[in-house]
């Protein structure tokens, strides 16, 4: 089932996510229907506070991005993308390996509004899989940054939160204008159910 996606402005966007302590059918119900929204979406990366949620939950798959390359190292080896993706991650912790580096980003909440943001090139992920067993595994290129993007959003950390002040200020009218209209729609929505 595709859900909607919320916006910049909705409250839940800076919750920190609760742990998963088990994967429960609902929570795999939950997977499947965040993959298929991503998709739909044709995004690269969903977290769970997207769709209204504050779980440790994100989906990511890069695995057609050509212009932006990945790698994947699982016990040191490089494995295949393709082979990985839709990754689910559930609990993930990163641990940043290499230096950090400039790059585009975008965000499903933020239609239409990219920025630079400096993040480390290579990072270290341990999380559990859609099944919940142990994952752990290096990430490089747009995966790194996807995980990291993503990460963040279950912490209720937004990609603006790391982007430098004057980056940051390109952006402000766009930014500002969004935040009203979510909660534009947030007062109606709330208007709808006192009735």
């Amino acid at each position: 089932m595709i859900l909607p996606i919320v916006k910049y402005g909705h409250p839940v966007l800076r919750q920190k996510g609760a742990r998963i302590e088990k994967i429960t059918p609902e929570i795999r119900q939950l997977i499947e229907d965040m993959i298929e929204t991503m998709y739909e979406a044709n995004g690269v990366g969903l977290a769970a506070q997207q769709i209204g949620q504050a779980l440790q939950l994100t989906v990511i798959d890069v695995a057609d991005i050509e212009d932006r390359p990945s790698t994947l190292e699982v016990n040191g080896k490089p494995v295949e993308i393709a082979d990985f993706m839709p990754l689910v991650l559930v609990n993930p912790e990163i641990t940043a390996v290499g230096a950090a580096v400039t790059g585009g980003e975008g965000c499903l909440s933020f239609p239409e509004i990219y920025g630079d943001v400096s993040r480390p090139a290579v990072v270290d992920v341990t999380a559990l899989n859609a099944q919940g067993k142990k994952l752990s595994f290096r990430a490089g290129g747009l995966l790194a940054r996807a995980v990291q993007h993503e990460t963040d959003h279950l912490h209720g950390i937004l990609f603006i939160d790391r982007m430098n002040s004057s980056e940051k200020k390109k952006l402000q009218d766009e930014m500002a204008l969004l935040q009203a209209e979510t909660r534009e729609d947030l007062a109606k929505a709330q208007k709808k159910t006192r009735r």
